[in-house]
């Protein structure tokens, strides 16, 4: 499955080499490391300060301040069903964090989630049970796990195993950057939209900063959310 995404610079601090040069380096890390593991590939299309996209691609919008309150970015769908991501690089660079990692996460999260309506059931007991959001980069969004390609920082992502409860622990690669070992595990920074099918309650986020094992980040104030459609799920922000 190979998808069209306009990349389109609309900042006013990010200037139109910048921004191509990191559509080049997400080209390669979508075709060599994200297409591999998940089966869906992108072709990327810088849009360059004053032109348009092509009206039939999946749009991905470099921005200045955000729209959403506590989002760094997301991902979202237009009134026609069109996919759509926002990344807010003025925001990202308020809290000394990686614009690039931004939109690596929102890329990748909305090529695996197109119409922000997927879920995986965990059920770990006849009588309890989760719904997990299915977001590609929510564990391993923090700055630090991510890698460089032509010295441009880019996301962390997870597998297909993160969202199969059943596997054991470090029996696979549940992410790329091998960090997480074992299904639904979060990094320091890390988190995850979950609805607790026993209990109700509505939509919440596991918080890896909430999770012993792992140590807290500095609060950056906002998060690379997604939902916005789903208000609830930016109600449970750390913010």
């Amino acid at each position: 499955m190979v998808m069209h995404v306009s990349i389109i610079n609309a900042s006013t601090i990010i200037t139109d080499t910048e921004a191509a040069a990191t559509v080049a380096a997400l080209q390669i890390q979508t075709s060599r490391d994200f297409a591999p593991a998940w089966g869906i590939d992108a072709t990327l299309t810088f849009v360059p300060k004053g032109h348009t996209a092509a009206a039939t691609d999946w749009q991905l919008a470099i921005l200045d301040n955000s729209d959403q309150a506590g989002a760094l970015g997301y991902h979202d769908i237009t009134s026609t069903g069109r996919p759509l991501g926002k990344i807010f690089a003025k925001t990202d660079k308020q809290y000394g964090l990686a614009w690039s990692v931004t939109a690596s996460h929102e890329l990748f999260e909305m090529l695996v989630d197109p119409w922000v309506n997927l879920t995986v059931f965990d059920q770990r007991t006849n009588t309890a049970g989760r719904l997990y959001a299915y977001e590609v980069c929510d564990a391993c969004e923090d700055d630090s796990f991510g890698y460089k390609i032509n010295n441009i920082l880019l996301s962390d992502f997870v597998t297909p195993a993160w969202f199969e409860g059943w596997r054991t622990t470090g029996s696979t690669k549940f992410d790329f950057q091998n960090h997480i070992h074992a299904p639904f595990a979060l990094l320091s920074g890390g988190y995850i939209g979950y609805f607790d099918v026993s209990r109700g309650g509505g939509w919440k986020q596991l918080l890896a900063e909430n999770v012993p094992q792992h140590k807290s980040r500095p609060p950056v104030g906002s998060r690379r959310e997604r939902r916005t459609i789903e208000k609830d799920r930016l109600a449970h922000s750390t913010v």
